[in-house]
């Protein structure tokens, strides 16, 4: 494909990303719409929400809950069942079909949690036991996190144990790759900042304690489904969920050099932030970082199709992951390359809910 305007062909370029071949730049990045089954199965409407959008390069799905216990907000998807693979079969079956390609987002939120979505009422777990101060989706609404409880050390290999299943059922349910969710202060970034893991045992303390646990699930994963399978999203600089860092280049600075040697099929960074600016200390940060990451480096965030085509003509970013503009064109990549206009996202639909503004996006041909 190429675009109406040069400026953007690098959008248009093949890619090969671990084990696949893509054939443009424009990634869907993983846009939790709350739209699933009470029992974490996907919903009736999640087939024809992926099949209009497997024009990206790549679909990222949702996140999606490896454990009962890894569950913060309703009706999100798991994959930790027979029946959650059989659900998600139907989905990447239509994507395939269509030309797609889709990797699931595998998820633990850790603190960011309610008691009342949690098995029989149960703490939520974390690498500390200091509450968030953020709020959750419930079935009463928004309501603030609980307080959680720091995982023991001898708990730490179950929850690893968790990922490689979840990323096996994955497979079993024809994802063609998955990627680990460890950013936006969900459970494997509240062990990597310091500003939230307080443990004193060889999961915390200084930035090799806090990477170990990251370091140990991208392993087994990769270890399970094979590295040029499996990707990684971070959020270096992100405060979501109310986390920080002391140190945030030292800290993911050790990360990318643990990990990098691994043979990724990539590393999914968010790079700026919607309706935010960056300070241009956090802009240095990541773009030191970036340089530190020997493999395919996927940007996130608030790009414009130009803004894309530019990193990736630079060399900064090999693709670029869009979220919200996915939401209302499931055509995005078509779009970007014919110079059309872009159907503007209604907010009051992103969580819940049935085919408004899910489904019912007009594309080109519409």
């Amino acid at each position: 494909m190429q675009a109406t305007d040069p400026d953007l062909n690098p959008l248009f370029e093949p890619l090969q990303l671990g084990a696949l071949t893509l054939p443009n730049r424009v990634l869907m990045a993983p846009l939790t719409r709350n739209r699933a089954r009470p029992d974490g199965t996907p919903g009736e409407l999640a087939e024809t929400y992926y099949r209009q959008r497997a024009g990206a390069g790549l679909i990222v799905s949702e996140a999606t809950q490896i454990s009962p216990m890894g569950k913060g907000y309703k009706d999100t998807p798991g994959i930790h069942d027979d029946a959650h693979i059989e659900g998600w079969k139907t989905i990447t079956d239509a994507v395939h079909e269509a030309g797609g390609r889709i990797a699931m987002q595998l998820w633990h939120v850790g603190r960011i949690s309610h008691t009342s979505l949690l098995p029989d009422g149960a703490q939520p777990v974390s690498s500390t036991a200091k509450r968030a101060k953020t709020q959750t989706f419930t079935e009463e609404g928004f309501q603030d996190v609980s307080e959680p409880r720091a995982l023991g050390t001898d708990e730490i290999s179950g929850i690893v144990e968790d990922y490689v299943r979840a990323a096996a059922n994955a497979i079993r349910a024809g994802f063609d790759m998955v990627e680990v969710h460890g950013a936006n202060g969900y459970l494997i970034d509240q062990f990597l900042q310091d500003g939230v893991n307080d443990r004193t045992d060889a999961y915390g303390g200084d930035a090799e304690g806090r990477t170990r646990f990251l370091v140990e699930v991208v392993k087994a994963v990769a270890e399970e489904v094979g590295a040029d399978r499996t990707g990684l999203r971070l959020s270096p600089t992100g405060h979501f969920n109310d986390m920080n860092d002391s140190d945030p280049e030292t800290t993911f600075g050790l990360a990318y050099d643990r990990l990098s040697p691994l043979g990724l099929a990539y590393l999914h960074v968010v790079e700026l932030f919607p309706g935010l600016d960056v300070p241009a200390e956090e802009q240095a940060i990541l773009a030191r970082l970036r340089e530190r990451w020997t493999g395919r480096y996927i940007a996130n965030g608030d790009f414009s199709a130009g803004q894309a085509a530019e990193w990736i003509g630079e060399g900064r970013a090999d693709a670029v992951a869009f979220g919200r503009a996915y939401i209302a064109n499931p055509d995005l990549a078509e779009r970007f390359a014919r110079g059309a206009s872009l159907n503007e996202p209604d907010q009051s639909t992103f969580y819940g809910g049935g085919a408004e503004g899910y489904t019912d996006y007009p594309s080109l041909e519409d």
